[in-house]
């Protein structure tokens, strides 16, 4: 298990520059800041693998970077160009990778609504979970995922844990993931026995 996997400890925020303590931190450029005056009061969990059905490897980190090279795979090709990225990715080992300081804006959702609200990404922070919309996650990305939620909610007063939504429910029609293989009843599970 890698040092930075998921332990039961809830790591930290650090509020003055928005990294998350116990994170690899792989800053992206695809990040402006948010809209004046606006701050995240929405989480936005997502799935992601690269290429599609695989796990591990650089990719995602090259995606979220734009150095994603076009001639490895042909999947590559059709999303060459994309300026993407997330706030962290949590792997399938439970690590968590940043890529945008939680007070910025990620470049994650993309044409979106939630409760007649457009424009997600100015008000959300995003998750990624390394996954598909139809394998099982793993155990371990639950744990990881959780505690990430949990520090957000410590760090952030506008966040709550009833306004957690998959990308499907922001994006209906063009987005499905996390995807029917997501337990979002585990996930409340981990969040609900942290409060008690």
């Amino acid at each position: 298990m890698r040092p930075n996997s998921a332990t039961t400890a809830t790591p930290g925020v650090h509020r003055a520059t928005g990294l998350l303590e116990g994170a690899r931190q792989v800053l992206s450029p695809h990040r402006d800041a948010r809209p004046a005056g606006v701050a995240a009061d929405l989480i936005v969990l997502h799935g992601i693998s690269l290429p599609p059905g695989e796990f591990g490897g650089p990719w995602i980190e090259q995606l979220f970077n734009g150095r994603l090279p076009p001639d490895v795979h042909p999947y590559f090709r059709e999303i060459q160009g994309m300026r993407v990225s997330s706030h962290v990715l949590v792997r399938r080992d439970g690590e968590l990778v940043q890529f945008v300081p939680f007070h910025e804006r990620a470049w994650h959702a993309g044409v979106s609504e939630y409760l007649g609200r457009a424009a997600c990404n100015d008000f959300s922070i995003g998750i990624e979970f390394e996954g598909t919309d139809e394998m099982p996650y793993e155990p371990a990305q639950y744990e990881a995922g959780a505690g990430l939620i949990r520090a957000l909610l410590a760090a952030y007063p506008a966040l709550d844990a009833g306004r957690i939504v998959g990308h499907s429910d922001i994006a209906p029609g063009r987005k499905t993931d996390p995807g029917q293989a997501f337990d979002w009843a585990r996930l409340r599970e981990l969040l609900g026995a942290a409060r008690r």
